[in-house]
């Protein structure tokens, strides 16, 4: 399998998962306060959401790109 299929593949496999998940969450630690021994750490959970325009976009492209290498 060459490089341009694997390329096509990620991004049908990431389009899929795109428009089925909508988007992900990552948890940041930070530290708040640190007085001598004792700090005190916070957790902030960001959530970034995926447009659906972009996972369109990928799956079409993905598709593309696996046509063109298939013909080629």
């Amino acid at each position: 399998m060459n490089a341009i299929k694997v390329m096509a593949l990620t991004l049908i496999v990431a389009g899929l998962m795109a428009l089925a998940y909508g988007g992900f969450s990552y948890t940041e630690r930070s530290q708040a306060i640190k007085l001598g021994p004792v700090a005190v750490t916070v957790d902030e959970t960001h959530v970034v959401n995926v447009p659906l325009w972009a996972g369109l976009g990928a799956l079409v492209l993905g598709g593309a790109l696996l046509l063109w290498a298939a013909k080629r």
